[in-house]
């Protein structure tokens, strides 16, 4: 079984949007595909990413028919804040984390740990969402926003990646000021990764290049 984890910048840039996408284009090249939402904040009712992995799975992979939405979370929270804040209970045990993820490995063919917020969020005092990558050893996919000043927030987040040795690639959610993109993002990126792609236009080309 092989792991991918996907995480962004920062929240509300695309991680549950990428993890869609890249769920129905393994899923086209056969793979039994399964995802993974390790902590969900701001939860009421029902875990609302957790609840649209999970259905996207279940049209393409029968083991994961039986499972609910809290089934595929370790951990959910009704704060909409960082984990650690979230959890003012002090309840996060990283070893269930752990323990459901292998759970849900049994499961697939590659499994789809997607992350909450960015790679610095806090799960434990000590203990960050880049720590948990790292730990699980799965390539990383980042995610980046289009908006304006996502070049710093990008630099920002590859660098934490390569200081700690994490193999990843990243990708642009084409969402926030499309319009103004090409002009005051854009350059940078052609200029200094002439290899950067977007989720919309080159996700089938990653899947591929990951099998």
């Amino acid at each position: 079984m092989r792991s991918l984890f996907i995480t962004a910048t920062g929240t509300n840039v695309g991680k549950t949007h990428t993890t869609l996408k890249l769920i129905e284009a393994y899923a086209k090249i056969g793979l039994k595909v399964g995802a993974f939402k390790p902590i969900e904040t701001g939860v009421e009712d029902e875990p609302v990413d957790a609840k649209a992995l999970l259905e996207a799975c279940q049209e393409v992979n029968p083991d994961f028919t039986d499972l609910a939405p809290t089934d595929i979370c370790a951990y959910t929270f009704s704060l909409p804040a960082a984990p650690f804040c979230a959890d003012t209970k002090q309840e996060i045990k990283l070893e269930k984390i752990f323990k459901k993820y292998h759970e849900l490995s049994k499961r697939c063919d590659i499994l789809l740990v997607e992350g909450a917020g960015g790679l610095m969020v806090p799960i434990t005092q000590t203990y960050k969402m880049i720590d948990l990558a790292k730990e699980l050893n799965a390539p990383v996919l980042l995610v980046t926003p289009s908006r304006l000043g996502c070049i710093n927030d990008t630099l920002l987040s590859l660098e934490a990646l390569k200081s700690r040795d994490i193999d990843f690639d990243w990708c642009v959610n084409l969402y926030e000021d499309k319009e103004s993109f090409a002009k005051v993002t854009q350059p940078y990126y052609d200029a200094v990764f002439p290899k950067w792609w977007s989720t919309e236009k080159n996700i089938v080309q990653f899947v591929n290049q990951m099998i």
